[in-house]
């Protein structure tokens, strides 16, 4: 059963969300994308919202662009967490949904990422976070992963200094 939702405003969205659907994928974490709009399908989007708890689902990634209403139209008809992907488009590049989705009045929360592909990645991986709270075998996966970045890291630095050392000779 899908734990997640990734609802996007327009279907134009589904490239900048390819690295959320890679990372809960690597995590084997079960998701469903939905194509919903704040402004032109506002009943089926409440709807969905108002039954996502009940359906199953443990969080919420919106991803929008330009007025970005979708998330904070989601979080108004559940107690779900909503994760807010802000889609760089024109004529702002992602600023205006930025910050369309921090703005949102007290009571109501929305949690936002970073504009584009980095944000899908990064709603997947707080989405995961959420998750593992209640599955320690995610934690587990989660923390690997945490792992594997720093190692990635110590490489590239210990690498950089060969490069430096052999400048030096």
């Amino acid at each position: 059963m899908a734990e997640i939702a990734i609802i996007m405003g327009s279907k134009s969205d589904l490239i900048s969300l390819k690295g959320a659907f890679e990372t809960l994928n690597s995590f084997g974490v079960e998701y469903t994308a939905r194509v919903l709009s704040a402004h032109r399908t506002p009943d089926a989007a409440a709807e969905f919202a108002k039954n996502a708890e009940h359906n199953g689902y443990r969080v919420i990634l919106c991803a929008a662009g330009m007025a970005a209403h979708l998330g904070g139209v989601i979080a108004a008809h559940t107690i779900l967490p909503v994760i807010g992907i802000p889609m760089a488009c024109e004529p702002f590049h992602g600023l205006d949904a930025l910050l369309s989705m921090v703005q949102m009045p007290p009571g109501i929360p929305v949690a936002t990422v970073t504009a584009g592909k980095a944000g899908a990645k990064n709603a997947a991986l707080l989405a995961i976070s959420i998750l593992a709270l209640g599955n320690p075998e995610l934690g587990a996966k989660l923390k690997e992963f945490r792992a594997a970045q720093q190692r990635k890291v110590e490489e590239a630095d210990a690498s950089l200094q060969k490069e430096i050392a052999k400048l030096s000779e």
